[in-house]
């Protein structure tokens, strides 16, 4: 039986910034997750290819504002640094 992925402790190092900026990160890093999760069955960020990203970014977030979509491009960002790839998205 295998545990949930612990997104808090994947992110730990590559998080910086204020208390509420972190918390920002981590949620929407845990929304991303599910939302893979869901779509594709891969829960563990190592899992993940670029299209998986790119789908969550232009598919899911498609009705959401423009700030809402650059904060989320921001904590994908953080996710693709941490994972150690040079993926680059567009709005």
């Amino acid at each position: 039986m295998s545990t949930a992925f612990d997104m808090d402790l994947f992110l730990a190092g590559v998080l910086t910034g204020s208390h509420t900026t972190r918390q920002r990160h981590l949620r929407q890093a845990k929304t991303i997750q599910t939302a893979i999760a869901e779509r594709w069955q891969r829960e563990n960020p190592w899992t993940w290819q670029r299209k998986h990203l790119a789908w969550f970014l232009n598919h899911h977030l498609n009705r959401h504002t423009q700030s809402t979509r650059y904060y989320y491009l921001l904590t994908m960002q953080l996710l693709t640094h941490r994972l150690g790839k040079s993926w680059q998205f567009n709005l």
